[in-house]
Parts: structure tokens; C-alpha cells; sequence
């Protein structure tokens, strides 16, 4: 009975969250049920804490992004389509995420490893996020990573230390709420690399590849997430 009333109340979530990206725009029909779908599987891998990491984010994403959009739009730094994500984009920034909550549910000697590698995911994700949507306009100075030098605000592959900055605090936000729910440890500073180095890969990548065109923003997302599981498991098993 405690189960049913568990993944009962986490449908009734899922379903909250759901409804309210649809009827607030911030998800496409596809992309709606495309969450939803990946939201289980979290849970179902990662529990309460998996779910919460997600909402958080979700909820920090959709908070970054509709900061100051006005004045984002007289930059010329808004998001396209208002910043409506679509399945594609749901499944680059959390498909791998659902990968590894399916893991750790059905392969459960595994589990650990992957809640891990899934918040490695997350602290990747919500660094970019924050460092794209906020640096672009706390930042002071903006440079090519590659380069060093000074380069336009807003292009692939651009940073700013003000950005850095604010993607490291998204992935301690995230490391917290991981801890929180399954101990409070080393993982909380592995989380914190891990996080950082998914940023600093979807810059790299967003410098050489994606201005060149030869990969979309949502491969690059995917690499982000992936970069951040991989380095969250590496560490785990230094």
C-alpha cells in the first residue's frame, strides 16, 4: 500500500508539473509528454531525490531563462519560440538522465553509481543553463574560450568568469539536493567537477564544432550531460 500511495502521489507530480509546462508554454505537446515519461524513469531510479533534481532543473532553467527577457530580447540574446523547449531539446538535456534511472531501476547492483552518474547529468545541465542564460547578462568581460581573447557576448564557445561562476552555484544547488537525499560526502565536491566540466565542454564543443555547423545545440547538450555523467563516475571510482 505505501508503494501505491508513493507512485501514486508521484503520477499526481508529474502530472502537476506536466500541466503547468503546457499551459505556460515553457514545453511543446511532444516535449510535455516527453518529460513526463523521463521524469518516471528518474523516479523510478532515483527516487524522491532523482525527482527533486530534476525539478530543480527544471524550476531553476525556467526561472534563468524568463529573467530580464526583455532585456534579453533588446540584446538580441532570447531564446527562439520564446524559449518553448521541444522533444528534441527535453531529450538533450535529460534523456540521458532517464538512461540511467532506468539503469539503476532494473540493474539495481549498479543503482548507486548511476543515481550518481544521473545527478552528474543534471549539475552539467543546470551550469550551462545558468551560465548561458545569467552570464549573458551579469557578465563584465566576455571571452573565447579557446582563445582567451575578447569575443561577442552571446556566441558559441563565448564566457565570461561572472557566468562560470553562476553555472558552479547551479551545480552546488544541485550536488545539495543529491546529498541531501542520499548522504552528504564526497559526492557533493565530485558533483561540483563534474558540473563544471560539462560546462566547459559544451563551450569547447560550441567554440570549434557548433559555429562551424557541424553539430546542433541539442547534440551539444547531450555531450554536456554526458560529459558531467562520466566525470561524476570517474571520480566515484578514483
Amino acid at each position: 500500500m505505501a508503494f501505491a500511495l508513493r507512485f501514486g502521489l508521484v503520477l499526481l507530480l508529474l502530472a502537476l508539473g506536466m500541466g503547468y509546462s503546457a499551459r505556460a508554454g515553457k514545453l511543446t505537446p511532444a516535449g510535455v509528454w516527453t518529460g513526463g515519461g523521463l521524469g518516471l524513469l528518474i523516479y523510478l531510479g532515483g527516487g524522491f531525490t532523482g525527482l527533486a533534481v530534476l525539478a530543480l532543473f527544471f524550476g531553476l532553467g525556467t526561472a534563468a531563462s524568463a529573467w530580464q527577457v526583455g532585456e534579453k530580447r533588446r540584446l538580441g540574446l532570447a531564446e527562439e519560440n520564446k524559449g518553448r523547449r521541444t522533444a528534441g531539446q527535453v531529450l538533450a538535456n535529460a534523456g540521458l538522465a532517464g538512461l540511467l534511472g532506468l539503469v539503476a531501476w532494473q540493474l539495481p547492483r549498479y543503482g548507486a553509481l548511476a543515481q550518481l552518474m544521473l545527478a552528474g547529468c543534471f549539475a552539467a545541465a543546470t551550469a550551462d543553463t545558468l551560465a548561458s542564460e545569467l552570464g549573458n547578462l551579469y557578465g563584465r568581460r566576455y571571452y573565447n574560450i579557446l582563445t582567451l581573447r575578447p569575443d561577442t557576448r552571446g556566441l558559441n564557445g563565448v564566457v565570461s568568469l561572472e557566468g562560470t561562476l553562476l553555472g558552479l552555484g547551479g551545480s552546488a544547488l544541485v550536488a545539495a539536493v543529491y546529498c541531501a537525499g542520499f548522504g552528504w560526502g564526497p559526492a557533493f565536491g565530485w558533483l561540483l567537477v563534474a558540473g563544471t566540466a560539462g560546462n566547459l565542454v559544451d563551450s569547447l564543443i560550441g567554440a570549434t564544432l557548433e559555429r562551424a555547423g557541424v553539430v546542433t545545440n541539442n547534440l551539444v547538450n547531450l555531450l554536456n550531460t554526458l560529459t558531467g555523467a562520466v566525470v561524476a563516475a570517474v571520480l566515484a571510482n578514483w
